[in-house]
C-alpha cells in the first residue's frame, strides 16, 4: 500500500497540496483580517502576493529542491500573474454572480486553481530540481 507514497513524482504531489494547504491558511486568515478594513478585492490581492513569496520559499525548498535565488524570487511571480488574472476573474464570478461568500469563494479559487498551479510551479522550479537547496 504504501508502495505509492515511495514513488518521488507523488511524494512532490503530496508535498505541494501540504504546502499549499498551509499557504491557503495562512493567507485566508490574512485576507480575512484585511478584509476587515479593505474590500475584498484589495484583501484578496494583498493576501495573494504574500502567499507567492512563501509558496516560492516552500516549494523550492520543499518540493522541487531547487536553489533559492534572487532571479527566482523575481521569476516565479510571473507564474502567477496569469493565475492571479484566472483567480481574481473567478472570484468575482462566484462572488457577484453566483452569489457565494466573500470568506467562502476564496477557497473555492484555490482548489479549482491547484493543478494548474503545480504545473506551473514545476515547469519553473523543476528545472533546477537536481541541484539541492542547503538548509
Amino acid at each position: 500500500m504504501l508502495n505509492w507514497i515511495r514513488n518521488k513524482n507523488i511524494q512532490r504531489w503530496l508535498t505541494f497540496v501540504v504546502g499549499g494547504g498551509i499557504n491557503t491558511g495562512f493567507t485566508y486568515f490574512l485576507y480575512l483580517l484585511l478584509k476587515l478594513v479593505l474590500a475584498y478585492q484589495w484583501a484578496y490581492a494583498i493576501s495573494y502576493v504574500s502567499g507567492i513569496f512563501f509558496s516560492y520559499w516552500f516549494n523550492s525548498v520543499f518540493v522541487f529542491r531547487s536553489t533559492l535565488s534572487w532571479k527566482g524570487v523575481f521569476a516565479y511571480p510571473l507564474v502567477y500573474v496569469g493565475q492571479y488574472l484566472a483567480s481574481a476573474f473567478f472570484l468575482a464570478g462566484l462572488v457577484e454572480y453566483l452569489d457565494v461568500s466573500q470568506n467562502i469563494a476564496p477557497i473555492l479559487v484555490a482548489i479549482v486553481l491547484l493543478p494548474i498551479t503545480y504545473l506551473l510551479s514545476k515547469l519553473l522550479l523543476g528545472k533546477s530540481s537536481s541541484r539541492k537547496t542547503p538548509r
